[in-house]
């Protein structure tokens, strides 16, 4: 069975000593809202936390809101995460059938777009799952088209030819977690199928991952 990609949405109210634990699994997380303190580290809007060893999530005082990225075993349920007022659920999961073979790296980043901006039809090293934080985008990938708005999540299996068009009016950025292969590091993934426009990319992390799913 194949590992699974996960990405959950976990919302906690600012109540007093509210925290939730999480079991040792390699996962990514992005502040949406708020503020946190995750192992003792404070995070705010915009920041990121990367790590494979159990922590603790416990929210600032305005509340919080986050992205939750996991990969786990193809055999393994979803993780439960849950404290008083908390509200989670999952946003998206998907099996990673082409996962790539050797040492791994777990990547989160995110790519943003000018008004009007476009990827031409691409593919990756390695599978992953999107979550746009700004703005629009369309996605066309195996001849059919979807859009999506801020919240919307997708799968895309890295070695699928993707075409990206971002709203004509406004910037557009996402979140992104993919697998790739470890040699990677630091390097982009992407491959062009045609002519490339420049997108703007920021690697928030390049973690080298222990992993022993089934493959």
């Amino acid at each position: 069975m194949h590992p699974v990609l996960r990405l959950y949405e976990d919302v906690l109210s600012s109540a007093e000593n509210v925290e939730f634990r999480l079991a040792a699994l390699p996962r990514f997380i992005f502040v949406v809202y708020g503020s946190a303190s995750i192992d003792g580290k404070v995070l705010r809007e915009g920041d990121t936390w990367q790590g494979s060893d159990a922590t603790t999530v416990k929210p600032g005082a305005d509340g919080l809101t986050i992205w939750r990225w996991e990969l786990t075993r193809g055999d393994q349920g979803s993780t439960v995460a849950c404290a008083p007022g908390m509200l989670t659920h999952e946003k998206l999961s998907a099996y990673l059938e082409t996962l790539p073979k050797g040492d791994l790296l777990m990547r989160g980043d995110s790519v943003a777009f000018p008004p009007g901006g476009c990827a031409y039809k691409h593919s990756h090293q390695g599978p992953g799952i999107r979550c746009l934080i700004e703005g629009g985008i369309r996605i066309d990938t195996h001849g059919r088209s979807t859009s999506y708005g801020v919240g919307g999540a997708w799968y895309e299996s890295g070695p699928d030819a993707v075409f990206a068009q971002s709203s004509s009016d406004k910037p557009t950025r996402f979140i992104r977690v993919m697998i790739l292969p470890r040699e990677l590091t630091g390097k982009s993934s992407i491959q062009y199928v045609n002519e490339p426009k420049p997108q703007s990319y920021k690697i928030y992390a390049d973690a080298p991952i222990e992993f022993s799913g089934k493959r």
